[in-house]
């Protein structure tokens, strides 16, 4: 604010007075200090100004990927009913792996007041969120954040890939096939390190020709496994691990085409998997969100220790997929 009032030629009171609508300035003055704001790209810090003041708005804020896939509405649901304990209501947005729309979603939050924030993180800087006032209110789930430390809780999703992996390779399958997500989130690259250490650890050299990334919607996985599939008899998987709940899924549609029968093991849970028979390395999505909003809501009743970081658990569950 003392840079906008410097730009503009005006005190820091009168900056005050127009962020925050009081009654008593020209329009010229109003108009000189807007200006001077949207050049030094300066935006009024709602939690900041709501923190001085010793008021909350007993609101979170969670920006989440997509809340239409079930793993991001389960973490959701969990955040949601522990902000109900504490009286508090959530306010939830899909970033949908957009860097811009994460940090808009954020900006438009902070502007609504909310007291913490959890956030699945889609950007590569979150240095933001320390200019915004979040700094120590922000919790980032599933992934870490980038260029700044804060808490955070995580999958434990290398051991989870190795365990599916091991369980693939424990059944005689030399040739398992990768298929993951887009390969520049932390999740996609950490499974793929326990695809690999899993392969290596059994003496198995890896194949780059059975590793296939950037599959972002089932219906792209399901074209992976089919080009997988079409490969020479000798060069086809016998196994396939799904990096995640919709890869696993595309790869169930496009054995389905093919009248194939591969073993198969997903990470992550889904609906109808056990009714399927389907082995999954299986999450916990719930207990991330609610790890989440305990920190969040510790923070705001005054916690200063260090940035925690917590890893939440995995478990193989066979269900016959992965047995063949």
């Amino acid at each position: 604010m003392i840079d906008v009032g410097r730009l503009a030629g005006v005190s820091l009171k009168t900056v005050s007075r127009v962020v925050n609508g009081e009654p008593g300035v020209s329009v010229a003055t109003v108009e000189k200090v807007l200006a001077a704001a949207a050049e030094l790209r300066y935006e009024r810090n709602d939690i900041a100004a709501s923190l001085r003041q010793g008021d909350r708005s007993n609101t979170l804020g969670l920006v989440i990927e997509d809340v239409a896939n079930p793993f991001y509405s389960m973490i959701a649901q969990a955040v949601e009913e522990c902000a109900r304990e504490r009286r508090s209501l959530l306010i939830t947005a899909s970033a949908r792996e957009d860097p811009v729309r994460e940090r808009e979603l954020v900006i438009a939050l902070l502007r609504r007041r909310v007291d913490a924030m959890l956030i699945v993180p889609a950007g590569c800087d979150h240095r933001y969120l320390q200019d915004a006032g979040l700094h120590g209110r922000t919790v980032f789930l599933d992934r870490p954040p980038a260029r700044t430390t804060t808490d955070t809780v995580l999958i434990d999703n290398a051991a989870g890939a190795r365990e599916g992996v091991q369980h693939l390779l424990a059944h005689g399958h030399r040739r398992i096939a990768f298929v993951g997500d887009r390969r520049g989130l932390y999740t996609a690259r950490e499974r793929l390190k326990g695809y690999r250490r899993a392969l290596s650890g059994a003496g198995v050299e890896p194949d780059p020709d059975l590793v296939a990334l950037d599959n972002s919607t089932w219906q792209a996985a399901t074209a992976a496994v089919t080009r997988l599939l079409a490969q020479p008899r000798g060069r086809r998987p016998t196994a396939i691990f799904g990096g995640n709940n919709r890869c696993t899924v595309g790869a169930l549609h496009a054995l389905r085409a093919g009248r194939h029968s591969l073993a198969l093991v997903g990470f992550d849970d889904f609906e109808l998997a056990d009714l399927l028979e389907v082995s999954v390395v299986r999450t916990d999505p719930y207990r991330l969100g609610q790890l989440g909003a305990e920190l969040a809501f510790a923070r705001l009743d005054g916690d200063v220790q260090r940035p925690q970081r917590l890893v939440v658990p995995v478990e193989l569950v066979a269900r016959g997929s992965g047995e063949l």
